[in-house]
């Protein structure tokens, strides 16, 4: 059997040594490192100062598609909630959804359900226009909400609230966008 060397250390102060030796090097050359500085400078070609990285925005823009079906909901806010109702003067929550999209030209499914099941997933933020599909207890047993703004929303939620704007609640099954 063949016995491994062992591994070899460092000489004890290796490191101390490479210190005081850089060390004594700075001192003799301080006196000279404005002459130094400037010999090293013209033997290098001009570097140009990084340029300041240019503002983007925090997050695309709405289309302007998204932007209309935004403005038609929020035009929608006082109005009385009423279930079935696709408007003009009562919605229900995926009566406003749908017709906001509709103003906009854009055809998407009428109930909520329809809509998350429809429409595709949204990955990542959230934009003015998407939409949020909760759980609920009532008759069709979801409910969806327009994304209007960072952290903001637009709803008919009950008879008791009508279609109204609100925080955007966490919890949600699914986002979706048309």
């Amino acid at each position: 059997m063949i016995a491994r060397p062992a591994p070899r250390r460092p000489a004890p102060g290796g490191g101390l040594a490479v210190l005081v030796v850089v060390t004594v090097l700075a001192a003799l050359v301080a006196p000279h490192a404005k002459a130094l500085r400037g010999l090293v400078a013209d033997a290098l070609p001009a570097i140009a100062p990084p340029e300041p990285p240019r503002a983007r925005p925090a997050r695309p823009a709405p289309s302007s598609r998204a932007a209309r079906a935004v403005a038609f909901a929020l035009a929608q806010r006082g109005k009385p909630y009423r279930w079935g109702a696709e408007g003009p003067g009562a919605f229900d929550c995926s009566g406003l959804t749908w017709a906001a999209w509709r103003a906009a030209g854009v055809t998407i499914p009428r109930t909520a359900a329809g809509q998350l099941a429809g429409l595709r997933r949204v990955r990542g933020r959230l934009q003015p226009g998407d939409l949020v599909i909760y759980r609920t207890t009532g008759p069709s047993r979801r409910h969806v909400a327009m994304v209007v703004g960072p952290g903001r929303m637009v709803e008919a939620r009950n008879r008791a609230t009508g279609v109204t704007g609100s925080r955007l609640r966490p919890g949600w099954l699914g986002a979706v966008r048309p």
